[in-house]
């Protein structure tokens, strides 16, 4: 434990289970350098999950997408002169290793540390960087995260710091629409149409499984299908529209989350609940997998330096073997 009073700057700006997943590290800092004052740079979109946070000493907000959007020199001209208000700091890491982010942190007053060249794909980032860390790209996500925050910080790695770590985000109350002794969420949503189960097997699950199941939407296609499903199934139930921090808590009130490879359901594992994430075109690296987190892979090879996003073989897991692994989980 060092008792040293250092400002660290997080430059993790997306996507949702990105940011989730990284959240791991505000607890390993702490126990370390407890004094610490930790700033997170994020996408405007993402701030409001890690707002209030009690590890957190401040959330900037970065509205990438608004300048692509608006094509605004004035949204810029601020952005930059924000970032450029902020003290010097001991340390910023950039842990996502994208142009994007390594740009975000040349506007930030101190040393930078990053992923080293060969450790990222869009290489050129590493240019922006002091000192860089070699973690191989094909690492687990959650444990690249650790380590080069780690690293950069002279942490030394103790991966019993991510198993037994606290819930990442603070709890809201429990939502009016959880009932009964147990309940089980689905994210039936993801970014990219090949990551998404099919609602037809969604509605199997529903029908084969003992308690409420939650289908969590966020965006109006997902919401028709939850409809579809709901329509279909006594038991199933539409989860209300909610904001981060509610999803957050929602699924930290439930017994077990299922769902696509995408922020929602990686939000179980952040919240120490079980969840079983059903993967096609991507594969477990983007999980720290435990007894009660585990991955369901269809039968279709990876490569995760060429993410194949027309690979639809998440279709063919077999909604037995998600129900035989729920019902040891429940």
């Amino acid at each position: 434990m060092n008792s040293a009073k250092i400002h660290i700057a997080i430059v993790r700006l997306s996507a949702l289970g990105d940011i989730v997943n990284t959240a791991v590290v505000l607890q390993i800092i702490a126990h370390h350098y407890p004094n610490a004052l930790i700033d997170w740079y994020v996408e405007e979109a993402f701030a409001p999950i890690l707002n209030n946070h009690p590890l957190i000493n401040s959330v900037i907000p970065v509205p990438i997408k608004r300048i692509r959007k608006t094509k605004s020199f004035l949204l810029l001209r601020e952005t930059i002169r924000t970032f450029r208000s902020h003290p010097i700091y001991d340390q910023i890491i950039d842990a996502q290793g994208l142009l994007k982010s390594a740009i975000v942190t040349s506007f930030i007053k101190g040393k930078v540390h990053g992923f080293d060249r060969n450790s990222i794909r869009e290489k050129f980032a590493a240019c922006f960087y002091d000192s860089t860390s070699t973690i191989p790209y094909e690492m687990n996500i959650i444990k690249r995260n650790v380590l080069v925050i780690t690293e950069g910080l002279q942490i030394a790695y103790d991966e019993n710091e991510i198993l037994q770590k606290e819930p990442l985000f603070p709890l809201m109350e429990k939502n009016d629409s959880l009932h009964g002794d147990k309940n089980i969420a689905f994210v039936i949503g993801a970014s990219w149409p090949s990551k998404c189960y099919p609602k037809e097997h969604f509605l199997t699950l529903c029908e084969n499984l003992p308690y409420p199941c939650h289908l969590i939407w966020g965006t109006d296609a997902e919401y028709q299908d939850a409809q579809w499903i709901a329509e279909h199934s006594e038991n199933a139930y539409i989860a209300p529209k909610m904001s981060l921090n509610e999803l957050v808590s929602f699924i930290a009130h439930c017994d077990l989350t299922i769902g696509n490879d995408t922020g929602p359901t990686h939000m179980a594992w952040a919240m120490n609940k079980a969840s079983i994430t059903l993967f096609g075109p991507t594969n477990e690296r983007m999980i720290f997998p435990t007894t009660r987190n585990i991955g369901i892979k269809s039968p279709s090879p990876v490569n995760i330096l060429k993410i194949n996003r027309n690979d639809f073989s998440i279709r063919d897991i077999d909604p037995e073997s998600i129900l035989q692994k729920a019902k040891e989980l429940l």
